[in-house]
């Protein structure tokens, strides 16, 4: 399987973890405000301080983004491009989001795929600090009540990324048992699911959110994607039984490589490994 050697030393733990009580929910996010304060307003709304989300469309404006590049310096596996600021209204196709905290207020890491106001498709990083509601839209989203994702240093990846850490629960409302996840570096995106669901006796579990990156991309269909940098996001995902009583994952992505190809589709069990991060919230069934 591909991999990507990375400028830190691996965490023994694959995967870091917390279990916490979730709800899902969907709320409109109000034209004028910025897209973080809009998102905080409406988990605040339905008891929750973060959680995931997901995008069916939307628009955006002022907005900007970068996509993944290759890193200038060595010093990461890969990188950021330089900062896109479209003019106009950004339409919104799809993407994920998950909201945490990062240096003690609120924060989100969110890839998505757009179109421009000038008819070009995109995709990438949206930056919190610059992007703007234009119209009301509606997301899909699940809070959780008992963890948090917080922002913190990476030694492995130099970066600082977004991982679950257990938190004093607020009695929000919530009505399934879940799991946030982080999955770390070098395995494959399906196969990781199908471990930790073993390890935890699920045999039954929905995807919600789902942000990160993988190294390129072999669809189900035979498509391959080479370059390896990406932003992923994922449009849908399941753990189910399979004929042999393991648990298996289906995975619908989108995602946008560092040359700007878009590809949308499910992903191959077993030969997808993660680059930088993924993050998501399980829930049990």
């Amino acid at each position: 399987m591909r991999s990507i050697r990375q400028p830190g030393r691996p965490a023994p733990a694959r995967i870091q973890w917390a279990e916490a009580r979730g709800r899902a929910f969907s709320f409109v996010l109000e034209a004028g405000l910025p897209l973080l304060e809009a998102t905080r307003r409406g988990f605040a709304a339905a008891g929750f301080a973060g959680g995931v989300l997901n995008i069916k469309g939307g628009a955006l404006g002022p907005f900007a983004y970068v996509m993944p590049a290759l890193s200038k310096t060595g010093e990461n596996a890969a990188f950021y491009s330089e900062t896109f600021r479209p003019a106009g209204i950004t339409r919104l196709k799809l993407g994920a989001m998950t909201l945490g905290r990062r240096d003690g207020a609120a924060f989100f890491h969110c890839h998505a795929l757009w179109t421009e106001a000038d008819g070009r498709a995109g995709g990438g990083h949206i930056l919190p600090e610059e992007a703007v509601v234009a119209e009301p839209f509606e997301v899909d989203a699940f809070g959780i009540d008992g963890a948090v994702f917080t922002a913190e240093p990476d030694p492995e990846t130099k970066f600082k990324l977004f991982g679950p850490v257990p938190s004093a629960a607020t009695g929000a409302e919530a009505t399934s048992r879940v799991y946030a996840l982080r999955l770390r570096p070098n395995q494959d995106f399906a196969a990781a699911l199908e471990a930790f669901c073993r390890e935890h006796g699920i045999a039954r579990a929905r995807l919600h959110g789902g942000v990160g990156s993988i190294i390129g991309a072999r669809f189900a269909d035979g498509r391959i994607v080479e370059p390896f940098a990406t932003e992923m996001a994922v449009r849908s995902g399941a753990i189910v039984s399979g004929e042999d009583g393991a648990p298996q994952a289906t995975l619908d992505v989108a995602l946008v490589d560092y040359l700007g190809g878009i590809a949308v589709g499910r992903l191959t069990r077993g030969d997808n490994p993660v680059l930088m991060t993924m993050e998501l919230v399980l829930e049990v069934l």
